[in-house]
């Protein structure tokens, strides 16, 4: 299948892995790439930019094809170090990078100077338009279904991605709720050109996770999601555990004065101990509605295999039958 996605980033599929904080590994890039689509790496993940330089060089070891590297720009008193990361990405040739957060107009120039194509991750219409004003080379287009930060808008991919079409002159992918085939049929159909899956593929055979987050997925359903920090403007959709419940009755019983402080404990470094030790209860960690979808735990190339085959099945045969009859 060729897209304008697929021929931006020089991939074989129009699927891309998003940027998963403690899942973003080289073994993760690695094996998406090598299955057609195009692997990312998270870059702050990687403690340093020192650390994020080996990194990618370890996915190298492990793919000759295509990969990027996510790096999201976050508000925070002691910032990361973003010139370093960046100049990490750049000594070592990564030519996509897909960017999230905060505008990324200041890290534009460098990037696309090197010839990186830079896709932003986008949860509105609006910042979509102002990713393509500011020179982005594609958008990552993130409905309201989606695990992680949604925004506060409260869109849906139905309604999110046509309208992003009607707007956009840039290519973009279809990111929330994408799991399979009929995901990236109807993502086709409603403008986009590819899509973004995070959730589906942390439940493969090559996702650096404990074995315990992943048959959580598969366990899960569609309603056993949250979302949590909506009274701070910073709205998350996580999978429910007792650390999210405890989570939400703080923000109900402290209503308009909560504070991020009040959930520290809830919400802050649990990451490696869910993903890396598989303590299920540890905190709050970004999972999709999707969920309700996976029912299995494939291979890297077996999942995305699957999809393009049964992609052209519906295209062929289900959808073109509907002309015929």
């Amino acid at each position: 299948m060729k897209t304008r996605i697929t021929e931006l980033f020089g991939i074989q599929h129009p699927i891309i892995q998003g940027g998963m904080h403690f899942v973003g590994f080289a073994e993760m890039a690695a094996a998406v790439s090598n299955a057609g689509g195009l692997g990312i790496i998270t870059g702050l993940t990687q403690r340093t930019p020192e650390d994020l330089a080996k990194e990618i060089a370890r996915c190298k070891e492990m793919t000759d094809k295509p990969f990027g590297v996510n790096l999201t720009f976050l508000p925070s008193v002691n910032q990361p170090d973003y010139p370093g990361y960046v100049k990490a990405i750049l000594d070592a040739g990564i030519k996509a990078v897909e960017t999230a957060g905060n505008n990324p107009a200041k890290w534009l120039p460098p990037l696309q100077e090197a010839g990186v194509k830079v896709i932003h991750k986008c949860t509105s219409v609006r910042h979509s338009l102002k990713a393509e004003a500011i020179g982005c080379d594609a958008v990552s287009v993130d409905g309201f279904e989606c695990g992680g930060h949604p925004g506060e808008d409260d869109v849906p991919n139905m309604i999110l991605l046509p309208r992003a079409a009607e707007e956009l002159k840039i290519p973009f992918v279809a990111s929330g709720g994408m799991a399979d085939a009929r995901s990236l049929v109807a993502a086709l159909a409603m403008g986009a050109e590819g899509m973004n899956m995070g959730t589906r593929f942390i439940a493969t055979k090559e996702a650096p996770v404990h074995e315990n987050v992943k048959l959580a997925i598969v366990a899960a359903s569609e309603l056993d999601t949250r979302l949590v920090m909506r009274p701070l403007r910073n709205t998350e959709r996580v999978l429910t555990n007792a650390a999210v419940e405890r989570l939400l009755q703080k923000e109900k019983e402290l209503g308009p004065n909560i504070k991020f402080e009040d959930i520290f404990a809830e919400v802050a470094g649990v990451y490696p101990k869910i993903m890396i030790d598989g303590e299920m209860e540890a905190g709050a960690w970004s999972c999709g509605m999707v969920a309700g979808l996976i029912h299995d735990i494939p291979t890297c190339k077996e999942l995305i295999d699957r999809i393009m085959s049964e992609a052209e099945q519906i295209i062929r045969g289900r959808l073109e039958g509907f002309l015929a009859a």
